[in-house]
């Protein structure tokens, strides 16, 4: 390994303390290596766990197993994690190189992708990732979130439009043994929605929705859910559902709705198939959607039927994926939204970049459940350890651990710790206990920079 090996070996910054990022540490720690290696964890919000924290709906229960795993990781006590610091802001890049000998980007997808169909940018059309930034409590976005119209639509059919729907449809109280925090709570309690209406382009055999995610939404109280009939002429995807026991299961469950008599619940989801939106109505905001009938042709590629319908609507949310957000310095492919790679290794212009790595959906794009985070990760990882093996990394002038925190504090960086991140976590757990719930989230940035101080009182 030469030169590049400091007193403390290989140091190593991960940007972004999502399941990304720590997995990418936790895999980097436990690898078969032949030299020492000390990793530093950066995170631009005062708390980690990246889209676990938020991006999930609070109703799911079972993302808390996933937190309890990045939380038993962090806890180890072999991962220096520096929370509150930007990267391209409090930390450049050139300071990574100064004290570092690689950097693995795990920075993640917070935007949303666009969708170019006319009107789309109307008042009252809003990415859906804002929306569960909101209903998340992420403290960059606004604390105040309007629900007065009665009819809403979402565009897309994947779990998070299922999540968006389903907690656009779901009442507030019946969300109060959440962590929801005491905005959305308002936001949500004093809502006009009574129908809310999702669209995809393709067949209720093609969602992708997981199958459990799909029955919870038939269990959402006093939410009714609505069908077409029409929809469920699937002819030949007869032949791929019998090939795929979820698509069975998810089969069971449309099968079981359509023979539900009619409800009388206050609010109700429709879901339309066959449904590519062409055009948002309105001249000043949203008063409607424009669909265009669809179908399969004999390849099987998806076509317009020539019948288009237009759909009254007072608000829409677009929930037709996430998108990552350019590095100050660090490659972007502008199109698909992530850092180019190969294997892990960033690239520019096709060569290697020399001590860059990515992992995560700033890799691969946002596809793929935690079991693909992890095999992201080893395959960044993998890579980055025969990099160092032939000395292909950075060559810090600095590498002193001290140096970082020094460095932060001479620029005025208000940075957290691990301990901060368990004052922040123990602050949460008993406004929670307060209200005999496990935790209300703080929102704003700067009572959660509060309430990682030592002696910090466990207020907002």
């Amino acid at each position: 390994m030469g030169e590049q090996q400091s007193n403390e070996g290989i140091r190593i910054a991960v940007i972004g303390a999502g399941p990304a990022g720590v997995y990418a540490s936790d895999i980097l720690l436990r690898a078969e290596r032949d030299f020492p290696v000390s990793i530093d964890l950066f995170e631009r919000l005062p708390a980690p766990y990246g889209l676990v924290r938020y991006g999930v709906a609070p109703d799911h229960p079972r993302i808390k197993g996933i937190i309890r795993a990045l939380r038993e990781t962090l806890d180890r006590g072999d991962i220096r994690i520096f929370d509150n610091v930007d990267f391209g802001r409090d930390l450049t890049l050139d300071d990574l190189q100064r004290h570092y000998h690689a950097v693995i980007f795990a920075t993640g997808a917070i935007e949303d992708a666009p969708l170019d169909i006319p009107g789309i940018d109307l008042p009252g059309s809003f990415g859906a990732a804002r929306f569960v930034n909101w209903y998340d409590g992420h403290p960059d976005f606004p604390t105040g979130w309007t629900l007065d119209q009665p009819v809403v639509g979402v565009i897309g059919n994947g779990n998070v439009a299922l999540d968006v729907s389903r907690m656009l449809a779901k009442h507030a109280d019946d969300l109060l043994s959440t962590e929801i925090p005491a905005n959305v709570y308002k936001g949500l309690k004093a809502s006009a929605i009574t129908d809310v209406h999702v669209f995809g382009r393709r067949g209720p055999m093609d969602v992708k929705f997981t199958p459990l995610e799909l029955r919870e939404l038939g269990e959402v109280p006093d939410v009714d859910i609505v069908l077409d009939p029409a929809d469920f002429d699937t002819g030949d995807a007869e032949a791929a559902v019998a090939r795929n026991n979820q698509k069975k299961v998810i089969r069971r469950i449309f099968d079981g709705w359509l023979k539900r008599e009619p409800g009388h619940a206050s609010r109700r989801i429709h879901l339309h198939f066959w449904s590519r939106p062409v055009a948002v109505l309105g001249d000043d905001r949203v008063t409607g959607l424009r669909i265009a009938r669809t179908r399969l042709d004999e390849t099987g590629a998806l076509v317009d039927t020539g019948e288009t319908r237009d759909v009254p609507l007072g608000q829409l949310y677009r929930a037709v994926g996430y998108f990552s957000s350019p590095l100050d310095l660090v490659p972007f492919d502008e199109v698909h939204g992530v850092i180019p790679n190969e294997g892990g290794r960033v690239v520019d212009d096709g060569q290697p970049v020399v001590g860059e790595y990515a992992t995560g959906w700033v890799k691969r794009g946002p596809v793929g459940l935690i079991g693909s985070t992890k095999s992201d990760a080893l395959e960044t990882v993998t890579n980055l350890v025969a990099d160092v093996d032939a000395g292909a990394v950075w060559h810090p002038a600095e590498p002193d651990p001290q140096a970082i925190p020094a460095l932060l504090r001479e620029r005025g960086i208000e940075f957290t710790t691990l301990d901060g991140w368990h004052r922040l976590d123990a602050a949460e757990r008993a406004l929670g206990e307060a209200e005999r719930r496990e935790r209300i989230k703080i929102v704003s940035r700067r009572g959660m920079l509060d309430a990682s101080r030592e002696g910090a009182p466990a207020e907002d």
